[in-house]
């Protein structure tokens, strides 16, 4: 999808470090039925110009993983474009309102509990 959107640049952050040091040649994949797995993704990040994989601690992943499943909701949504402003952190509601029987809508919440 993000070829096909014309990017060229990416930044990857994932919350299983194994996987990010497989992904980055650093350790082996030693089960077979993965292996397919890994040379499909290895296959996908050679079409980027540049790619950087990062991990990220998964009790620092919440908005990590929020963001993420906004950004895939909104990608496949069917409907209009929408600008979603985010600012320090919070995501900030649209000035315009919406029937939900109308939009797709995600609620993100963020707090300091630890898992």
């Amino acid at each position: 999808m993000a070829l096909e959107m014309g990017i060229i640049q990416m930044e990857v952050y994932g919350d299983l470090k194994l996987i990010i040091n497989q992904l980055l040649n650093i350790y082996e994949v030693k089960k077979d039925d993965l292996v397919v797995f890994f040379r499909e993704a290895s296959r996908l990040l050679k079409d980027f110009e540049s790619v950087t994989l990062n991990h990220i601690p998964r009790n620092k992943n919440r908005m990590t993983d929020a963001l993420a499943n906004l950004a895939t909701t909104l990608a496949l949504s069917e409907g209009p474009t929408v600008d979603i402003p985010v600012c320090d952190r919070w995501v900030l509601p649209l000035v315009h309102t919406f029937d939900h029987e109308d939009s797709n809508t995600i609620t993100i919440a963020t707090t300091n509990e630890k898992d």
